[in-house]
């Protein structure tokens, strides 16, 4: 028995009812308009008329009314809001903004007809139902109220009143109870299905969720190239001082003085970095991004055994994305060699040709093999995806006793 009363009165139940009664009122001006053009149709009838050709008439014009109005795009994010906060169905499973393709419009407009419809019924009949319930309980009740003029306009039997009005009324409301938790429970099940995403809007969803996952990717290749190689050469350079502090005096100065620049162009690259993840979005350009006309100033920094050979021309002048992502790579081959190589000469070869820049960098391979870092490996992997981007190729390994990474960089694919 309270399951039964939970099921037709709890609080679930109640606030689907007044989704529905929320549906009534947005049919009324439909109806008010259906009556309109019903009731010229209808010999002495007027707007408000009581005749039920009329109230069912209008009754049958608001629903395709209400039906075109939903096609509009807002409406189902507003569909969406009663629903999510009136319906009891999880938020996860209905769309999110407006409906785009005409399959969502479709279902949307399929909601709020079904919603409207059964609130208009359901508004009417609690509207309705309730007094004339009470009345049929409490006129049985009362001799003189069975002589007003209440019972006259309600049209009471006398006769049935005095022995069944009491159940009579009851039944009613039960039955009114149980229309409103059937029709709440109907909403509750459509809901998910003609407010839920579409095929469309999951694949719009996915294209969004890649699209993050690509920034929050770039992001950490900035963080991991930019950070990763100033803490490799600060290292570098703080042991090389530190071995020589006593005897070369001369040697310490420039390796202090490396290690304030290193670090003071890193913070200025970290925040950049950083602004964007506080923003939450990327503009498609990271402000700030040093590019080869600042290749020097690194390979000054990192240390004296780094040699840069340029050919084809002055690399300066090639286009913005592949100067930024070639000074990137170039970045990470020096931090690959402070790491493994740590004292051996590197050589830098930057080569433009007429429609690419070509980047080969080498090192002598340790005589240890390294020593595997946690997480390490994705330095490398950093090159090949900057590469990927520009429509290039990059790879690195051991050739003839020499660490080699290579990357070409297309000059025709620069746009990103």
């Amino acid at each position: 028995m309270k399951a039964l009363g939970t099921a037709l009165l709890g609080r679930r139940a109640r606030l689907r009812w007044v989704h529905l009664i929320l549906g009534g009122a947005l049919l009324m001006p439909y109806w008010l308009l259906g009556t309109l053009v019903v009731a010229p149709f209808v010999d002495g009838a007027g707007m408000f008329t009581a005749s039920p050709v009329v109230q069912f008439g209008a009754y049958g014009v608001a629903l395709p009314l209400a039906a075109v109005t939903a096609l509009f795009p807002l409406a189902r994010p507003m569909s969406v809001a009663a629903a999510r906060t009136l319906c009891g169905v999880p938020a996860e499973r209905f769309a999110d903004g407006p409906a785009r393709s005409r399959a969502a419009r479709a279902r949307t407009a399929g909601w709020f007809t079904l919603h409207v419809g059964l609130g208009g019924l359901l508004s009417g009949a609690s509207l309705a139902l309730p007094p004339f319930a009470v009345t049929v309980m409490v006129v049985p009740l009362s001799p003189a109220l069975r002589e007003s003029a209440l019972a006259a306009f309600w049209s009471l039997d006398q006769r049935w009143l005095v022995y069944g009005g009491v159940p009579a009324g009851l039944a009613m409301l039960v039955a009114l109870a149980a229309a409103a938790a059937g029709a709440g429970a109907l909403l509750a099940r459509q809901a998910p299905l003609l407010l839920g995403p579409t095929p469309a809007d999951r694949l719009a969803a996915a294209e969004r969720r890649a699209a993050e996952l690509a920034v929050r990717n770039r992001l950490a290749r900035e963080l991991h190239d930019s950070v990763g190689h100033a803490l490799s050469a600060v290292t570098l350079q703080a042991g090389a001082a530190r071995t020589v502090l006593d005897s070369d005096p001369g040697f310490v100065r420039e390796a202090l003085a490396a290690i304030e620049e290193t670090t003071r162009r890193t913070v200025g690259e970290l925040d950049a970095v950083l602004g964007l993840l506080r923003q939450g979005e990327d503009d498609g350009e990271l402000t700030g991004r040093p590019g080869l006309e600042t290749l020097d100033a690194l390979l000054a920094a990192t240390g004296r055994h780094v040699s840069l050979t340029v050919e084809g021309g002055d690399v300066t002048g090639v286009p913005e994305p592949v100067s930024r992502e070639a000074y990137r790579i170039v970045q990470e081959g020096l931090t690959n060699a402070a790491r493994h190589a740590a004292g051996e000469p590197v050589s830098v070869t930057i080569v433009r040709y007429e429609d690419e820049v070509e980047i080969t960098m080498e090192n002598p391979l340790p005589t240890r093999p390294p020593v595997a870092r946690p997480g390490g490996g994705l330095g490398l992997r950093g090159v090949g995806e900057r590469a990927r981007l520009l429509g290039g190729t990059a790879g690195a390994r051991p050739v003839d006793g020499v660490w080699r990474l290579t990357a070409r960089l297309p000059l025709g694919k620069a746009d990103r």
